[in-house]
């Protein structure tokens, strides 16, 4: 979905869950279009709208944020490191995509293979569990800050 494609859907499926779409909302949902492969904290995106438009307020962002992960535009991240972050729903997926986490910068990468398919068979077979969905965070050390590259 391009970018500006995917700010008027949002805009349009907030208009019909009945929310407002503000001017502070706008700016917002720019910065994660803008930075669409970025895990957001609230904090971090106060620090990017607040350049552009000085008068939102930090309860603002976190209003904002809760509205799109209430309407499934955004799902909420806890990576262990005492802040929520966000990034944008991949309805098309059938699973969530996996995180590899820096425990020394604190960066987060995504990692898109899922090699759990064979081990939820197995889970369905013996436990007669069937599994909808999982999330799996690997923590670590970046080429960055592990010193081999």
């Amino acid at each position: 979905m391009e970018n500006m494609g995917a700010f008027e859907n949002i805009c349009n499926l907030l208009r019909n869950h009945s929310y407002k779409v503000t001017p502070q909302r706008q700016t917002i949902l720019h910065m994660f279009v803008e930075h669409v492969d970025r895990h957001l904290s609230a904090e971090e995106v106060y620090m990017l709208v607040k350049n552009e438009n000085p008068e939102i307020g930090l309860a603002t962002v976190y209003r904002t944020l809760d509205i799109l992960a209430d309407i499934g535009v955004l799902i909420k991240n806890d990576f262990g490191d005492g802040r929520t972050r966000y990034e944008f729903s991949r309805k098309d997926e059938h699973h969530h995509h996996h995180h590899l986490i820096c425990l020394k910068c604190g960066n987060v990468s995504e990692f898109d293979d899922d090699l759990l398919e064979s081990l939820e068979a197995v889970i369905m077979k013996r436990n007669h569990f069937k599994v909808s969905d999982h999330d799996l965070k690997f923590y670590g050390y970046c080429s960055n800050c592990d010193g081999t590259q």
